[in-house]
């Protein structure tokens, strides 16, 4: 079976189709609840409207994410990704809060659960959907570097999971008689989707601060200017930062007083081309300093 390239799977059309895949799974799983009364199901189905706004808001920020800079926002809308991201994580927290308040209730006063077989058949039908999707999702958000992209598939890992611990909990009720387990199955998924949701804020959180690149991302920056680096030319301050797909270094490079300033462009406009061949989605802004001048705020965390 030949699968679409990730490449050519944009954001935009990766979200629209989470759109349509919440939309599908939110009518199984409410089905599943409504012929079995099982308050498990029914934190399933709600997790899945979560799904369906976070995929609305996911494609709301990486359509604002990739407009051009202007004049109020000279450096892009990179960022609005991690807005997202934070979005996504905290309908996740609010959902699971939902869910335990649901079946502390249903713990004190558990209710007898009815056509078990058809509610597991659509949980697992509407399972298989959404960990197909994160599968594409997560491909196409490496190759994207897109946060919010990797949000929505973390999530929909998060709901599979969620109706498997469901799927367990109806067989064991359905097995022992213990009515009290569906309900303590549901508090276990809200732990479990409250833990994933607090991750999906953090990470939006480093986002928004200009966290560094990914250590194999600074490697390769490092390589590619150990490529120029010699006698006459040398790298210091470098500076790396995220803003959602794009990637930023910035650095000095010292070279002889009596080089022409055509010539030092010259070698500059190379080495950035060489990163940013390097690094795709990388922008890379290079200051000239002669080899006898150092900037006033040496600091060796800096140095290459």
């Amino acid at each position: 079976m030949n699968f679409p390239n990730p490449q050519s799977l944009t954001p935009q059309r990766l979200l629209r189709a989470s759109v349509v895949v919440a939309i599908i799974t939110i009518v199984l799983k409410t089905g599943a609840w409504y012929v079995t009364d099982s308050v498990g199901l029914l934190s399933d189905a709600m997790e899945s409207f979560v799904n369906l706004a976070s995929a609305i808001f996911g494609l709301a920020m990486v359509t604002i994410a990739q407009r051009p800079a202007d004049e109020d926002h000279p450096y892009g809308h990179h960022k609005a990704e991690y807005f997202s991201s934070g979005f996504e994580g905290a309908l996740i927290i609010g959902a699971a809060a939902a869910i335990i308040w649901a079946a502390g209730h249903r713990i004190l006063d558990p209710q007898p659960l009815q056509q078990i077989g058809w509610g597991l058949v659509l949980a697992v039908v509407s399972s298989a959907l959404n960990g197909l999707m994160a599968w594409v999702m997560f491909r196409s958000a490496k190759e994207h570097r897109s946060i919010a992209l990797e949000a929505d598939a973390r999530h929909l890992v998060t709901d599979v999971w969620t109706s498997v611990g469901v799927v367990v909990g109806l067989g064991a009720v359905a097995l022992t008689g213990w009515l009290w387990l569906d309900a303590l199955v549901a508090i276990g998924v809200a732990l479990n989707i409250l833990w994933e949701g607090s991750q999906l804020i953090w990470r939006s959180s480093q986002g928004l601060m200009d966290e560094a690149v990914e250590p194999e991302v600074l490697g390769r920056i490092r390589q590619t200017l150990a490529g120029f680096d010699h006698a006459t030319i040398r790298f210091d301050h470098l500076s790396t930062r995220r803003a959602g797909q794009r990637l930023f270094v910035d650095l000095h490079m010292h070279m002889p007083p009596g080089w022409s300033l055509g010539r030092a462009a010259a070698l500059r406009t190379s080495v950035e081309q060489a990163l940013m061949s390097a690094v795709p989605g990388l922008r890379a802004s290079i200051q000239l300093l002669p080899s006898d001048v150092e900037p006033h705020f040496d600091d060796e965390k800096d140095l290459i």
